[in-house]
């Protein structure tokens, strides 16, 4: 399969990139410089403009926003917040409007389990919970994006997924520390992403179906999110540091 995935230069989009480069062609997308090879190629630019997106979306099978910045955002302040608001929303509009009219059946999304902080952690939630974001851009921001998304799968033909990643760690860098209900290895939302790519609903009628949106979450004890609907995807976390079930 031949796959986008932006915002290549996070830790998110590396790690997302070294797993499936063994089995997909891959072509990496970023306001950064990037190194490509025979199979992985490389676009410099942003998902606000549309001549970059189009060079990028070219000739996909599957596109992967990891709705992640570009390195170089402004320090701090309104200029800071406009910049990640506007990524999110035109830039993921932008990004995905190409995508379909180049022909992509497969769209992901990677949204964000921190829109639910609102609530308390001994509250079990599912999908069918109501976000609460706060006004914070990063948390706003990603949400907005995930709402833009899916309705490219109510207006067109196309799958699109959504998945609310945990914060991202290694199992191993908080060993030792009391367990974080919000917690994700990072290898266990790369696996997520793998199963993602399986899903196709394009050929369904009904939008409802062309558009998912799971929680990919560790497997503790007493956890904050269920994630029984990613288990049905095919998604299984292996680190639940030292809790899990």
């Amino acid at each position: 399969m031949n796959i986008l995935i932006t915002g290549a230069s996070s830790r998110l989009g590396q790690a997302i990139a070294t797993d499936l480069r063994s089995d997909h062609r891959l072509r990496l997308m970023d306001e950064a410089s990037l190194e490509g090879d025979d199979r992985v190629e490389v676009v410099r630019g942003s998902i606000l403009k549309t001549d970059d997106t189009w060079r990028a979306v070219r000739g996909m099978d599957a596109l992967i926003h990891t709705g992640e910045p570009p390195p170089h955002l402004p320090a701090a302040g309104r200029d800071r917040d406009h910049k990640l608001l506007d990524l999110a929303t035109r830039g993921t509009h932008t990004l995905f409007q190409a995508g379909v009219d180049a022909g992509i059946k497969r769209f992901i999304y990677a949204g964000t389990l921190s829109i639910f902080k609102g609530y308390a952690d001994d509250v079990y939630l599912t999908e069918m919970w109501k976000p609460l974001p706060a006004s914070e851009m990063r948390q706003m921001a990603r949400y907005l994006g995930e709402l833009t998304s899916r309705e490219f799968a109510r207006d067109f033909m196309v799958t699109v997924t959504g998945l609310r990643l945990g914060e991202l760690v290694f199992e191993e860098e908080v060993q030792g520390q009391a367990t974080n209900p919000f917690w994700l290895d990072l290898r266990d939302a790369v696996q997520a992403f793998r199963c993602a790519l399986d899903r196709d609903k394009s050929e369904q009628v009904h939008w409802i179906e062309r558009w998912a949106v799971y929680h990919i979450s560790a497997a503790i004890e007493n956890p904050k999110f269920l994630i029984d609907q990613a288990r049905d995807m095919g998604y299984e976390p292996t680190h639940n540091f030292g809790n899990g079930q």
